[in-house]
């Protein structure tokens, strides 16, 4: 039998001004009841919502997903992993909402959706009215609307900020060490662009996949409602499924590291090209290479070279990393 998800931790009565560093750095989620109650857009939450959101529609293009409802709300891949099991359409917001709209009250209707879309571009002055301050931290806002769809369990690299304006969400969240419980597919071809995890959380199928049950037992789960927010720490795997006829969510995006980083996903895929086929034993003497000069790097590891000489074993800025960038594509390309 499954294990239950373990609650998220729980904090009551912190408002916008209360998010400081100790909370945006948390290395474990959070749940934050009432954040963002005092939104318009929350207090538009029911059946004015849509009509909130129409008001700040112009010209804007998203792409949105679109489904047969026997798919039951899942965004996911076809039978055999070939394509996927919705399409793609590039179509103007307002007229995803009119049909939002126009299957309000329909018991099986077809999945709409659209994923992380920039505000700023989709509906202009939103962001003027509800809004956080989130200090320092370069953060992209983006918006998530549809109406009963289920998001497979995925990572992001950046922290995120996620809140709930109309609708409710079920949030299930794993953490990164239950990456081999959750067979996660294909990892350059994707519904979205991050891996998802295989199994269905609705319906998992222990034989095809019996390390999930351990997964569970790892879980933790929470159900937001309108103007509740969640704190998901980066790399954390996250299930993310509405629950209403109609939902809204806005996200924000940072990350805990320096512009001049690239995403650690580049080193994977140099990783898979260059590593994982190599002998055993070379494959271990990588792993060493790796453990001392990446994972394990401390002041120790290049103290033995003049700081002059250090080079890309020194301290990185954008100039080193632009050298650093260069390199690596000349190594590539030759």
């Amino acid at each position: 039998m499954l294990a239950s998800a373990e609650p998220i931790r729980e904090l009551h009565g912190v408002t916008p001004s209360d998010l400081n560093d100790e909370l945006l750095a948390s290395a474990d989620p959070l749940v934050l009841r009432g954040l963002v109650a005092r939104w318009p857009a929350v207090q538009a939450s029911g059946t004015s919502a849509n009509a909130y959101l129409r008001r700040f529609c112009r010209d804007a293009t998203v792409v949105a997903m679109l489904a047969p409802p026997d798919i039951g709300g899942r965004i996911f891949y076809n039978e055999d992993l070939s394509g996927f099991n919705f399409t793609s359409v590039h179509t103007r917001l307002d007229q995803v909402l009119h049909e939002l709209e126009r299957h309000r009250d329909n018991p099986h209707p077809p999945t709409i959706y659209v994923g992380s879309t920039t505000i700023a571009t989709a509906l202009p002055g939103y962001v003027e009215q509800n809004s956080l301050d989130l200090g320092q931290r370069d953060a992209l806002a983006s918006i998530w609307i549809g109406n009963r769809v289920r998001v497979p369990a995925h990572y992001d690299l950046p922290d995120n900020l996620a809140c709930v304006t109309a609708g409710r969400r079920r949030f299930t969240l794993f953490p990164p060490a239950q990456l081999e419980n959750l067979y996660v597919g294909p990892l350059d071809f994707t519904p979205a662009g991050q891996p998802i995890s295989l199994v269905d959380l609705h319906q998992p199928d222990l034989e095809r996949f019996p390390r999930f049950s351990e997964a569970m037992r790892h879980a933790r789960s929470a159900e937001l409602e309108p103007g509740d927010a969640i704190f998901i720490p980066s790399m954390w795997w996250h299930h993310v499924e509405a629950l209403d006829c109609f939902n809204v969510l806005v996200n924000y995006w940072w990350r805990q590291s320096p512009a001049y980083m690239d995403t650690p996903a580049n080193a994977l895929m140099l990783s898979l090209l260059s590593i994982r086929d190599l002998p055993p034993e070379q494959r271990r003497a990588w792993q060493e290479v790796f453990r001392h000069y990446v994972f394990e790097a401390d002041e120790q590891t290049a103290a033995h070279i003049p700081a002059s000489a250090r080079r890309m074993l020194g301290p990185i800025d954008d100039n080193a990393a632009r050298m650093m960038r260069a390199q690596l594509l000349n190594r590539i390309n030759r």
